[in-house]
C-alpha cells in the first residue's frame, strides 16, 4: 500500500493538517479534497481549536481509503452510506446533488462521494447529526457559493453545503444552486424518498463540464422515461 502519513499542528494561529504522500495519484486526490501542495507535503488549515482529537483520529483512519476512492482505485459503498445519511437527517430539509443524484434515478453511475445540499435552517442540526463521523471540522465559508461546508466519513465520503447563495448559479445554473432547489424532483430509492435536482439541469451541467459519457447516459435515461413518441 502507498505511504500516506497525516499530522496535526494546533500550536499556531491555525490548526494545520499536513499530509505526506509519495503516490502521485493519491496526491491529486488530496488536491481534489482542497488540500494545497506545500513543498513535498499537502496542507489544509482550519480555525484554531477546531480540529479536535476525535476528528483527527477519524481522519487518520479514513484518509487512505478516502483517497483511494477519490482516485477511483476503490468503489465507494455509497448505497450504504446514503441509507445512513437519510437516517441521520430524518426530519431535516436536505437533498442530493451530483452524480449520486443520477445514480438513485437508476443511471449506471458509481458516485465517488455523496454531495448533499442542506437548507439554511437545517445547517446546525445537520452538523450535529454528523458530529460523530466528521473527518474535518464544519467550516463557515467566505467568498464561496454557500455559507457552511462539512465533510464526514460513512465508509464513503459525505460532503454537504448549507445556506447556498445566489452565487451558486453564477454565471450558469448548477445542480446544487437555488434554481435546482426550486425545481426538485422526488425519487423513490430503496424504500426512501430522495429529493434530487431536475434531470434536464443535471444534463446541462454535465454538458458544460464536457462529460460526454454522462450526457449520453442521461439522454438514454430520458428517452426511456419519455417512451416512444408518435
Amino acid at each position: 500500500m502507498p505511504f500516506v502519513d497525516v499530522e496535526r499542528d494546533c500550536t499556531g494561529e491555525r490548526d494545520r493538517i499536513v499530509v505526506r504522500c509519495v503516490d502521485d495519484l493519491l496526491g491529486q486526490s488530496l488536491i481534489d479534497l482542497f488540500f494545497r501542495r506545500e513543498n513535498s507535503s499537502f496542507v489544509k488549515e482550519f480555525a484554531p481549536g477546531s480540529f479536535t482529537d476525535p476528528i483527527f483520529a477519524r481522519l487518520q483512519e479514513a484518509l487512505l481509503p478516502m483517497l483511494r476512492q477519490t482516485a477511483w482505485l476503490e468503489h465507494p459503498p455509497w448505497e450504504a452510506a446514503l441509507v445512513q445519511v437519510a437516517r441521520r437527517l430524518a426530519g431535516l430539509e436536505w437533498w442530493l446533488a451530483g452524480s449520486a443524484a443520477l445514480a438513485v434515478r437508476g443511471l449506471p453511475i458509481v458516485p465517488r462521494d455523496l454531495d448533499l445540499v442542506v437548507e439554511r435552517a437545517a445547517a446546525g442540526p445537520a452538523a450535529v447529526a454528523f458530529d460523530d463521523v466528521l473527518v474535518e471540522p464544519v467550516v463557515q465559508t467566505e467568498d464561496w457559493f454557500c455559507r457552511w461546508f462539512g465533510r464526514a466519513w460513512l465508509g464513503a465520503r459525505v460532503e454537504w453545503v448549507a445556506d447556498v447563495t445566489e452565487a451558486a448559479d453564477q454565471p450558469d445554473a448548477m445542480d446544487f444552486g437555488l434554481r435546482a432547489a426550486s425545481e426538485l424532483a422526488h425519487v423513490s430509492w430503496n424504500g426512501l424518498e430522495i429529493r434530487v435536482p431536475p434531470i434536464q439541469l443535471q444534463r446541462a451541467v454535465s454538458a458544460r463540464r464536457g462529460l460526454a459519457d454522462r450526457v449520453a447516459l442521461i439522454d438514454a435515461y430520458m428517452r426511456h422515461k419519455n417512451g416512444p413518441r408518435s
